[in-house]
């Protein structure tokens, strides 16, 4: 009877630790999922980067219409932001070629591998990103701000930064807050 008892206690427990271990690896790759769409907004369809226009110009978008930045952080085509700064700024990421539309020049769309292998996409060799606190088509938050020890500035269709910003605007500073200036540039 003991030995009964003991092989059911162990299939018990056997059962248990197995269960446990399931879900350990459910909750781990569903937090891993979360974490790379939150921080990469990684889209597996085709993706197109248009434009549209605000009062500081016209800008470069991406998936449903949200404005685009690029990160004076940035050196050359690769990406110097990641971990806080990636949560913050998500890199524009995709498994598709992007195409172009409004504008875009296609040939200067690109793409580069991200340190975790994802495929980061640039235009006119900027590593493209988008701003969390942007919520939808026409918000650009960001513009201006300078977190994480550089400029964020919208991508105008030439490739080059719209370094300026609209008057009685203000771009985003790191802390979630606003910064003006009265000439309608930020100056950091």
């Amino acid at each position: 009877m003991i030995t009964h008892s003991r092989a059911l206690a162990g299939a018990v427990v056997g059962v248990a630790l197995l269960i446990a271990g399931c879900g350990s690896s459910a909750s781990t790759s569903s937090h891993a999922a979360s974490e790379t769409s939150s921080t990469s907004h990684a889209t597996t369809a085709s993706l197109t980067i248009g434009t549209a226009s605000g009062a500081d110009g016209t800008y470069l978008t991406g998936a449903g219409g949200r404005a685009l930045y690029l990160w004076d952080g940035d050196h050359g085509m690769s990406s110097s932001c990641s971990g806080a700064c990636a949560s913050a700024w998500p890199p524009l990421t995709t498994t598709a070629t992007p195409a172009a539309s409004g504008g875009v020049t296609a040939s200067q769309l690109s793409t580069i591998n991200r340190s975790g292998g994802a495929k980061q996409v640039t235009y006119d060799g900027h590593p493209l990103y988008y701003f969390s606190g942007d919520s939808s088509s026409g918000q650009t938050m960001g513009q201006g701000s300078n977190a994480f020890g550089a400029h964020w500035w919208l991508v105008a269709k030439s490739g080059t930064a719209i370094s300026k910003t609209s008057s009685g605007g203000g771009a985003a500073s790191p802390g979630g807050g606003t910064t003006s200036s009265s000439s309608g540039y930020s100056y950091g």
